[in-house]
């Protein structure tokens, strides 16, 4: 038998025939940037996520990028002004904040969820932090409450690097509504993946809004008019289509996550595997779901052997990038303990009872 890691075919086969409902209308419209298939999905994913505002936007890095360039047009934020991020995360959420002429400040995740750690937050808040980017990584929230309570006390700004947590809760608000504004991706491999790249901003500040929805048209509020210097960065007609589509199957597909999750924690038993840390089990989503090893090269290459997919999120850590150099000479153990042992094994809603028998049993013989 062999597992893939993630069968995108497999999974949106599902909806064909409703995709191609959503391709002829859009077809038959004969408009094809920001018209009533953006509108809908706006509307649909702002209502999902419990905010006031969605802006469709490009992609993910467009997101975090656009809503960091949003503040400083409003003059919260200028060139230079320092932005506290996990130093375990994917790049894109640091390449965001450089793009944006800020200064990203790396703070230590704990070992046992792989989430920034709010005591490591506060110990890097200087007179130029003007925010903080916690990343809900591999599909579970960080615990917002202390995160808020530091933005109130310091005046700082909360943006949810929400690309790994589409669904997810805490305290009963989803992600994408904890926090100031929020950066989503559509890329076809999340939880709500689209068939090509997109992205999306949601809000509870009408002001930001206003300005992101300018900016991501090229700075323009009117055809022709130009507020800001704006990029073009827009959500396709056909992508809000199918995304619209998609969600509304979303939860039902995080639940079969949730069982197959439930199932590797409560039957996985093998002393050499670390499983994933839990601060948040209801609301978690499983976009990933990481174990760790300090056998990683032999142990993924036994899954392999037994027709096992597995993937590294992520094998360099950020600051041993060769785009940040700068970074390299400093030390965060607890991230390069993380990047040096992680693997992430096969979870998705379409996996069936054999396979997760499979991956169970193959794991438990290692």
């Amino acid at each position: 038998m062999e597992i893939s890691f993630l069968d995108l075919k497999k999974i949106n086969l599902r909806y064909a025939p409703a995709f191609q409902e959503v391709f002829n209308d859009v077809l038959e419209s004969g408009w094809f940037i920001l018209g009533k298939k953006v509108s809908e999905f706006e509307e649909n994913f702002a209502a999902y996520c419990g905010v006031k505002k969605c802006i469709g936007v490009a992609n993910g890095l467009d997101a975090l990028i656009l809503i960091l360039e949003g503040y400083k047009e409003l003059g919260f934020m200028k060139e230079g002004d320092e932005i506290i991020v996990p130093s375990n995360t994917y790049i894109a959420s640091i390449l965001a904040i450089t793009k944006a002429g800020l200064c990203p400040v790396l703070a230590e995740p704990t070992l046992s969820d792989y989430l920034i750690d709010p005591i490591a937050i506060e110990k890097h808040i200087t007179k130029r932090t003007k925010g903080i980017m916690p990343v809900h990584l591999y599909g579970q929230l960080c615990n917002m409450d202390p995160i808020n309570a530091l933005a109130a006390k310091y005046d700082l700004k909360v943006i949810e690097d929400s690309a790994q947590s589409h669904g997810a809760y805490y305290k009963g608000k989803r992600s994408g509504n904890l926090g100031d504004a929020s950066g989503f991706s559509f890329y076809p491999g999340k939880n709500l993946g689209a068939l090509g790249d997109g992205g999306a901003i949601t809000t509870n500040d009408e002001k930001l809004a206003e300005v992101l929805f300018a900016l991501r048209n090229y700075g323009s509020e009117e055809k022709y008019k130009n507020m800001y210097r704006g990029v073009n960065s827009r959500l396709d007609e056909l992508q809000a289509g199918f995304l619209s589509v998609k969600l509304r199957t979303l939860d039902e597909d995080n639940a079969a996550r949730k069982n197959i999750a439930a199932r590797y924690l409560q039957e996985i038993k093998n002393e050499k595997i670390v499983l994933p840390g839990l601060n948040n089990d209801e609301g978690h989503v499983w976009h990933v779901f990481t174990v760790r090893t300090a056998e990683r090269v032999v142990f993924k290459k036994h899954l392999q052997d037994n027709g096992i997919q597995t993937i590294v999120h992520y094998p360099i850590p950020p600051h041993k990038q060769q785009a940040y150099a700068e970074m390299s000479g400093r030390s965060f153990p607890v991230s390069e303990q993380i990047h040096r042992e992680i693997l992430s094994i096969p979870i998705s809603p379409i996996m069936d009872i054999e396979e997760v028998n499979t991956v169970i049993q193959i794991i438990n013989k290692y």
